[in-house]
């Protein structure tokens, strides 16, 4: 086990090196320069220049990108043009928002679409299965952004259930500890600051786990049905053993490594797919920091954010291998 999550951290090099790569690229073949880029399409030569001679990007390509490479291990991402901060100093203030919302929205995805998928294999062509396989289809064809007006619209504006907008009320005096705003309300026993980060979270979390929840259904009855139908499944039946040993051992044990790997893309997915729905309800995560970066042509926020989200991805593969070799010891991941 060990051995595995060491072998994975050293594949998070390579990999971050050849994006850095990409990303170094992208930056140099901007119209215009990244100078451009930041000063604007009716920038003058000098003014382009200046902002040249400030960035070193005068200098020889192998210069520039070792310098680059250099501000990456550092955490240097830059200077965000938006806010005039660094790029890391903002991440570490809006990430946890966004990690608060995507892991409520896996939690609703892999509480409900587990259960349900399988239920619907179980009861192959009955109602819950019909029911099951429609609805997630419907949850795949929606827009993310239009179950979200929809949800907003008539929960939070027309019922008044729930708030429309923002993280928390801005009455509540809550504490900052680690910017986990339901986790703050726990441990410093703001049980009302914790409760009302509950009902801003709601909303969003439902409609962001929708297409998750919906893939883990259609997945997980899948991955049921063609375990059912192996030969060992019917060998344990045969032997009389009892229907939960042969369900949970046999049948939904063996089910769950394809799903998991699919709940491991779909997290990363997440993260890096929350600007709409964050844009919709005034979420303050990095999903709408992202979306005002795209429009104010922030690259150092966007070069921070995709090589930000490459870590994540890894380290979500690498749960996914080490939740493979948990469920089932038989496997062995190389």
């Amino acid at each position: 086990m060990l051995r595995l999550v060491i072998r994975r951290l050293l594949q998070l090099i390579p990999t971050l090196l050849g994006l850095s790569v990409l990303l170094f690229v992208w930056l140099n073949r901007l119209p215009g320069g990244p100078a451009a880029a930041i000063l604007g399409e009716k920038a003058t030569d000098a003014e382009v220049a200046r902002i040249n001679r400030a960035l070193g990007l005068d200098q020889p390509l192998y210069v520039q990108y070792g310098r680059f490479l250099k501000r990456i291990f550092e955490l240097d991402l830059g200077t965000s043009v938006q806010t005039g901060q660094p790029v890391w100093d903002e991440f570490t203030l809006k990430f946890p928002a966004t990690v608060e919302l995507s892991v409520a929205a896996m939690l609703i995805a892999i509480v409900v679409g587990i259960p349900l998928g399988y239920l619907a294999a179980r009861k192959r062509g009955g109602w819950v299965d019909v029911a099951s396989v429609s609805g997630s289809l419907i949850g795949i064809c929606i827009p993310v952004f239009f179950l979200a007006i929809i949800l907003r619209g008539v929960f939070a504006v027309d019922l008044g259930l729930f708030p429309s907008t923002g993280r928390q009320e801005a009455d509540i005096n809550a504490t900052v500890i680690t910017n986990f705003a339901m986790l703050d309300g726990i441990i410093t026993g703001e049980f009302d600051a914790a409760w009302d980060a509950l009902m801003h979270l709601f909303l969003p979390a439902i409609t962001l786990a929708s297409i998750p929840l919906a893939i883990i259904v259609r997945m997980t009855r899948a991955s049921v049905l063609e375990v059912m139908g192996e030969d060992y499944v019917r060998t344990a039946q045969s032997k009389g053993l009892e229907r939960r040993v042969v369900r949970g051992r046999h049948i939904l044990r063996n089910a769950l490594l394809p799903v998991i790997t699919t709940i491991g893309l779909l997290t990363g997915s997440l993260l890096s797919g929350a600007v709409l729905t964050e844009s919709v309800f005034d979420f303050p995560g990095i999903g709408s920091f992202i979306k005002n970066a795209i429009d104010a042509r922030d690259y150092p926020v966007l070069v921070g954010f995709i090589l930000f989200i490459a870590m994540i991805y890894v380290l979500i593969n690498m749960l996914v291998d080490l939740a493979y070799s948990l469920i089932d010891p038989r496997v062995r991941v190389h």
